[in-house]
């Protein structure tokens, strides 16, 4: 996607060979005729599959994962990296870690919103280990739903995420993938 491919190289900053800061229309504030792009951008990714719900985690992936499900006319839900007073029954639990903040978190689903037989579209901010996507996953296998595919804003293509989750048959599907952070550039993969 060309158009957030320009707005990397224009606001991302590289912090070193493994991490590219995009807070200024990503993840923390958001550019929303960007993420209305995005989310025309994963619809017609996947316009070949069925999807009955997007599931993300917060709370990065909420911006792109809600424009996905507004374009795919479904529900969005959004696994919850902290528990509150309101949800601590009857929940899908995984274990997740994330490289940015160096810590594992359990994410829980409610199982009044994830339930059985649904396609299921995981949308991410980003994509390194495949640790968050790998996480998400489970917990829609576990409801006894279908990974419909994953969808990706932005894949390090250097790292071993995305091999990782096709290897186990899952369909990724990136919008931005980066070749190198090195000498502090972004270079994009094809």
């Amino acid at each position: 996607m060309q158009a957030l491919k320009d707005k990397i190289v224009r606001e991302g900053i590289v912090l070193n060979e493994n991490v590219l800061k995009v807070d200024s229309f990503l993840n923390h504030r958001v550019d929303p005729e960007l993420m209305a792009g995005i989310g025309k951008a994963f619809a017609e990714r996947f316009v070949d599959s069925s999807v009955d719900l997007v599931l993300t985690l917060e709370s990065s992936g909420i911006a792109p994962a809600l424009m996905a499900a507004l374009e795919l006319k479904v529900p969005l839900i959004f696994a919850r990296k902290q528990l509150s007073l309101t949800m601590k029954e009857d929940l899908h639990v995984e274990p997740v870690y994330s490289f940015t903040k160096q810590v594992q978190s359990q994410v829980a689903v409610s199982r009044k919103f994830l339930s059985e037989g649904q396609d299921v579209l995981i949308i991410d901010d980003f994509l390194a280990h495949g640790e968050a996507a790998f996480g998400m996953a489970r917990i829609v296998e576990a409801a006894g739903s279908r990974v419909a595919g994953i969808g990706i804003v932005i894949e390090k293509a250097f790292q071993n995420g995305h091999a990782k989750l096709a290897e186990a048959g899952y369909r990724v599907e990136s919008l931005a993938r980066v070749a190198s952070l090195a000498d502090h550039r972004v270079t994009f993969a094809e």
